[in-house]
């Protein structure tokens, strides 16, 4: 099994297998090796925040922010009224904000001093008569980007909650976020472009071309992986990664739901006597998640995965190191959400240095959480009392409920068809599903029109749906067939 490779020098380029492996990557990802950066390694929210407050208090040319939630609170009115002071001294501000992320939290009022600044804000995927099901995919990065010469990204929201609250005792949340400068920055403007030219007209030239000549900042190797719904990269780079590993992986995560390859990739790992562990929350801000994924622990622990649960308030973030020299840090969960419903903004680090800060945070953050041990039939924990969270968010994305009813859904399908055996944490998921299908059927039975109304109804929204995008694709292509008719 190839080591996993780093950057490309003349000594290494000649090894066909680290050359085979490092291609293997690129095509998994869907990004390539782009060398030449410095990575620096953000933790938490207070450190996330002061970086881009002083990004964005020396912009002279160009900002660009996209994240998945907005709260209408000081931390947020503080980052909006840095924008709003440079968008009057003639800077683009340029935002995106997802609709899902920021209901509740913030409304479009809430930009309006921003847009009479002469900024530009834009929402993403609001719900829509013509697109039933468009809610489900939602735009869950999180990216400032300042003059297109330095980026930002990782798991943090704009809110205050990230920093905790000192006086009803609640911890800050623990998150990672980094900072990008380099060649690199180029493909963070390049993400941020592409969601903007799907929510309207495409950026200015001015904004897109000005990273073109970017130069070196530092030696670091590192691919950008901006995934969209289905695109799937950053999930077929993680199960390579599962794969490859030979000594350590080291995982963490804030709402892991494993799907069957994945868990089967990170147990065949275990059991080849790599130290794979899993760093996860002990008190989540949806707590359906929270006990979904800990359903999903015995067959983990089973293969010799070793997992922890944090001890302090939530846990919000994504990385993964392994083998102390490749390291992903992002927006991006392990989930089915995140790997094929939404869009996400992940960075995989090729990097000794970098990957062996990362190794030494996640030990650090190990010295404050629980090991889950299995004991008999019963997966024990340390009944440690759990700080106290409140403020934190009962209402998480839909996104996550998608991955939660998708890996139901999964286990369903494997009992039904008797395609594969179940594991014991996996069964114990079919008495709920058991129940909901009895309910459901004595209702039908009782009540037909309880159910056959709603689902008329939406049968005839999305045949309404189909037709009217039948229309637009008829007139199209009839337009490319006669250019003639084409509107000046």
């Amino acid at each position: 099994m190839p080591a996993l490779p780093l950057k490309a020098d003349p000594a290494r380029s000649s090894d066909p297998t680290r050359q085979l492996a490092a291609q293997a990557l690129s095509r998994a990802a869907g990004a390539p090796l782009i060398g030449g950066n410095d990575v620096g390694l953000l933790i938490d929210g207070e450190q996330n925040f002061e970086a881009w407050r002083n990004a964005i208090c020396s912009a002279e040319a160009s900002i660009l922010f996209e994240n998945y939630i907005f709260r209408d609170d000081e931390l947020a009115r503080g980052l909006r009224d840095a924008m709003v002071a440079k968008a009057r001294k003639g800077v683009q501000v340029c935002l995106i904000r997802d609709w899902m992320g920021c209901l509740g939290q913030s409304t479009e009022r809430f930009w309006q001093p921003l847009i009479e600044a002469g900024g530009a804000v834009r929402t993403f995927n609001p719900p829509s008569l013509g697109s039933p099901l468009g809610w489900l995919s939602r735009d869950h990065r999180k990216l400032v980007v300042v003059d297109s010469s330095v980026g930002f990204l990782g798991g943090v929201c704009v809110s205050s909650k990230w920093l905790g609250d000192v006086g009803s005792r609640v911890q800050p949340w623990r998150d990672t976020g980094v900072s990008v400068r380099g060649p690199a920055v180029r493909e963070l403007v390049a993400a941020f472009a592409d969601t903007w030219a799907r929510l309207g007209a495409p950026l200015p030239e001015s904004i897109t071309d000005a990273g073109a000549d970017t130069p070196k900042a530092g030696d670091i190797d590192l691919r950008v992986i901006a995934t969209i719904p289905n695109a799937a990269g950053l999930y077929r780079l993680d199960l390579m990664i599962a794969a490859m590993a030979r000594s350590r992986l080291w995982l963490t995560d804030a709402y892991f739901v494993g799907v069957a390859p994945y868990v089967q990739a990170l147990s065949a790992a275990a059991r080849d006597e790599v130290d794979v562990r899993l760093l996860v929350p002990g008190t989540s801000d949806i707590p359906a998640i929270g006990s979904l994924s800990r359903s999903g622990y015995r067959p983990l622990l089973e293969a010799g995965v070793r997992v922890f649960e944090w001890n302090g308030s939530m846990l919000h973030a994504k990385t993964a190191v392994a083998d102390g020299r490749w390291a992903r840090v992002g927006s991006s969960n392990l989930n089915l959400a995140s790997w094929m419903g939404n869009c996400e903004l992940d960075i995989a680090v090729e990097d000794r240095a970098f990957a062996e800060r990362m190794e030494q945070q996640y030990e650090m953050d190990l010295e404050n959480a629980t090991e889950i041990v299995l004991g008999g039939r019963r997966v024990r924990r340390n009944s440690r009392r759990q700080p106290r969270t409140s403020g934190v968010r009962r209402k998480g994305s839909t996104g996550r409920a998608a991955a939660g009813a998708l890996r139901l859904a999964n286990t369903m399908g494997a009992a039904i068809t008797n395609r594969r055996v179940l594991g014991p944490a996996e069964s114990y998921s079919l008495g709920t599903a058991s129940l909901f299908l009895g309910v459901t059927g004595i209702t039908s039975v009782l009540w037909p029109r309880l159910l056959a109304w709603p689902v008329g109804a939406l049968a005839i929204w999305f045949s309404l749906v189909l037709f009217g995008r039948f229309l637009v694709a008829r007139r199209k292509s009839a337009m490319d067939e006669n250019p003639s008719k084409k509107p000046e």
